[in-house]
């Protein structure tokens, strides 16, 4: 079996053909741009794939409610060409399948949960931290909504006393993504992060506003693992940072087996970046078996 899936990024479209298992057979790249001019090459790609359902995991916000007349629409995204167009509609109608689809950070858990570290969990947190800041959880054995979606990026947090003009965020001036995104580190310290390795004040803040929001959804979410993917996270000197500043944080409060074993609590992605694309895989199967 055949599945197709979509990671609908607001700067390059991933699209990949994929098998049950999660095994990658082949993936290709297609700049975002308009609506117009990206949707035809998308259709373009997988119809004549002999794929049996698509998965999408798009950037948002994004209307993931089946029972909605805009299911599949862009909302009020800074992409302003994209505001209020249908990404699922064209494909469904053009493909003849069944589309899957989730917020692209909400599908990375789900490959995770699936085919990754967080594998037979029922309640786990997926957290991407590069050009912006989501959030994706998977709370009771599913993937949370609600009455949209998460956007755990924009917590309000305490701002450092060494950062006083930190902030990025054009909605927020204290919120997680406004201080801790890759820009805002540009933004704050004049290079990205990847020049910066060898500063350790660097990493001292960023672990300072990770560490942070990682407290709040563990006093509210009661996660059993939080994996941490996206470009900064590649900076691996974070993690031992943020689990002592965890531990930290929580003073005590909470004492569980899995905050007794931090190393394999909060935790790198697992799937060599390719969290995203299996995730979709899986929306794409959960929607086959939808239409059946």
């Amino acid at each position: 079996m055949l599945i197709g899936a979509l990671e609908a990024g607001g700067t390059k479209m991933v699209c990949a053909i994929g098998k049950e298992d999660g095994t990658i057979l082949e993936q290709i790249s297609i700049p975002t741009t308009t609506p117009e001019e990206t949707i035809p090459k998308l259709i373009g790609y997988f119809q004549d794939k002999e794929i049996e359902a698509l998965g999408i995991g798009a950037f948002g916000p994004v209307d993931v409610n089946t029972e909605s007349g805009t299911f599949g629409y862009i909302l009020d995204s800074p992409k302003l060409a994209w505001r209020h167009k249908d990404l699922v509609g064209g494909l469904k109608k053009a493909l003849g399948i069944p589309v899957g689809l989730d917020t692209d950070v909400n599908g990375s858990c789900l490959g995770e949960v699936t085919y990754g570290c967080a594998k037979g969990l029922d309640s786990v947190i997926y957290i991407t931290i590069g050009t912006g800041v989501g959030v994706g959880v998977w709370v009771n054995g599913g993937l949370l909504h609600g009455m949209l979606h998460p956007e755990g990026g924009h917590i309000f947090l305490p701002r450092h006393l060494e950062d006083p003009d930190g902030g990025i965020c054009p909605y927020h001036r204290n919120c997680l993504e406004g201080f801790a995104s890759g820009p805002a580190i540009e933004a704050r310290w004049g290079k990205k992060a990847v020049e910066l390795v060898d500063m350790p004040e660097v990493w001292e803040l960023e672990s300072y506003y990770i560490a942070q929001a990682l407290v709040d959804y563990i006093l509210v979410l009661s996660p059993q693992k939080i994996i941490l993917g996206g470009g900064v996270m590649h900076q691996e000197q974070l993690f031992p940072m943020i689990r002592a500043k965890v531990l930290e944080m929580l003073n005590g409060y909470i004492n569980t087996e899995e905050l007794g074993d931090m190393d394999n609590y909060i935790v790198p992605a697992s799937l060599k970046d390719n969290q995203g694309i299996m995730g979709c895989i899986k929306l794409g199967l959960n929607a086959l078996d939808a239409s059946r």
